[in-house]
């Protein structure tokens, strides 16, 4: 879709407060932000944060570091003053005012709100149309069969990552919902590659972050239980292989195998704690080899990351474990799909054996696929908020 000359006024609801200091999870934000942006629309971040979030305990919301990191980020990305953080439950803000954010939801034509991150009702209420952005396919369906609010009844229009979900080819019941299936958005313009590949395979993840499920039988759980059956594969492969992982000491048996099948292990804190470390992370990377949650996997909801969008978009190869995504997008070149770790090794041997070619197919399925021009034009006409 071209500029709008009239773009639609958008509410997006997303997470960056409640979790700072996490680039990734910022970026999956903004490339919404700055997508509708191009677009023409008018946008205002908006975001619920729980008062357990604010750091240091017990900080008031305006002199958060929480605060202090989205006005940075917001800053950097043009949008300085166009956010606002709200107290769960309450009228405070940080950011915008309250009633200045009142006043935008009154005129706004549409809420996109990504995995509900925005939860104030009474701005909600105010915009006629509400789509709801599913992040998590078959964990969100499942846990609202579980009664689990995930407020999803304030909402008018519903989309999915879970490409599989939509077109029912996913195990997971779609719950009686219609659901939009879609693709992470990627501003290619802020993923430019850089002048060369750097020498690792990379990722950035949580190793765990929340608790699995069971439904009819079948275990839904998390990366976790994924990254165990890769352990082996640096012993497999003539690359390096680094990755950035968020490990709970509890955990600690997993990174020591990790440590000892050679993965070279960096810090997600270091290396990917702001939008602009991400990015450079992202580009210095020979490629990615992406590990979905073991419950993406069993559900075959052709889930596909934003992170891996953002590796495609900056020419790096992705090599991502396989959700059911290839039923729904080419793969073969630039993106190659595994499921046990033999096939990751070969995945990755055959990249290494013609790697420019794979380099721009990657670049070219970023473009036909997750270019954000297309995925959000299509998200507003589905929505109803363009003709």
């Amino acid at each position: 879709m071209s500029r709008l000359e009239h773009g639609p006024t958008v509410l997006l609801g997303g997470m960056t407060g409640a979790v700072p200091f996490h680039g990734g999870a910022t970026w999956a934000v903004l490339q919404y932000a700055l997508g509708l942006e191009r677009l023409g629309c008018r946008v205002v971040v908006a975001e619920t944060v729980p008062r357990s979030a604010f750091a240091p305990v017990g900080t008031p919301i305006a002199d958060s570091a929480n605060a202090r990191y989205v006005a940075a980020v917001m800053a950097e990305a043009g949008l300085a003053e166009r956010w606002v953080l709200l107290l769960e439950d309450s009228c405070t803000t940080a950011g915008m005012a309250y009633d200045e954010i009142l006043r935008f939801a009154a005129e706004a034509d549409l809420v996109v709100n990504l995995g509900g991150a925005l939860r104030h009702q009474d701005l909600l209420q105010r915009v006629a149309r509400r789509l709801y952005v599913d992040l998590d396919p078959a964990f969100t369906q499942l846990w609202a069969q579980c009664g689990i609010d995930l407020g999803l009844e304030h909402h008018t229009h519903f989309a999915t990552y879970g490409r599989g979900l939509a077109d029912e080819r996913s195990s997971v019941p779609s719950d009686g919902r219609r659901w939009i299936g879609t693709v992470p958005p990627v501003v290619r313009s802020q993923w430019a590659p850089g002048p060369g590949p750097g020498v690792a395979w990379t990722t950035v993840a949580n190793w765990r972050s929340y608790g699995s499920l069971e439904h009819d039988g079948v275990h839904y759980g998390q990366k976790a239980h994924s990254w165990r059956g890769l352990f082996p594969l640096p012993h497999l492969v003539d690359e390096p292989l680094t990755v950035a992982l968020a490990i709970d000491p509890g955990d600690a048996s997993d990174e020591e195998q990790l440590r000892s099948n050679g993965w070279q292990l960096a810090d997600p804190a270091r290396v990917a704690a702001t939008p602009d470390a991400y990015r450079r992370f992202v580009r210095g990377s020979r490629g990615e080899i992406g590990v979905a949650k073991s419950g993406y996997v069993a559900s075959r909801t052709g889930w596909v990351s934003d992170r891996s969008a953002c590796y495609l978009a900056s020419g790096r190869p992705v090599v991502a474990q396989d959700t059911g995504l290839s039923d729904h997008l080419p793969v073969g070149e630039g993106l190659l799909c595994f499921t046990e770790v033999e096939e990751a090794a070969d995945a990755l041997a055959r990249v290494r054996a013609d790697y420019g070619r794979h380099r721009r197919a990657a670049l070219e399925l970023a473009g036909a696929v997750f270019d954000s021009d297309h995925v959000l034009g299509a998200l507003l006409e589905q929505a109803g908020a363009v003709t």
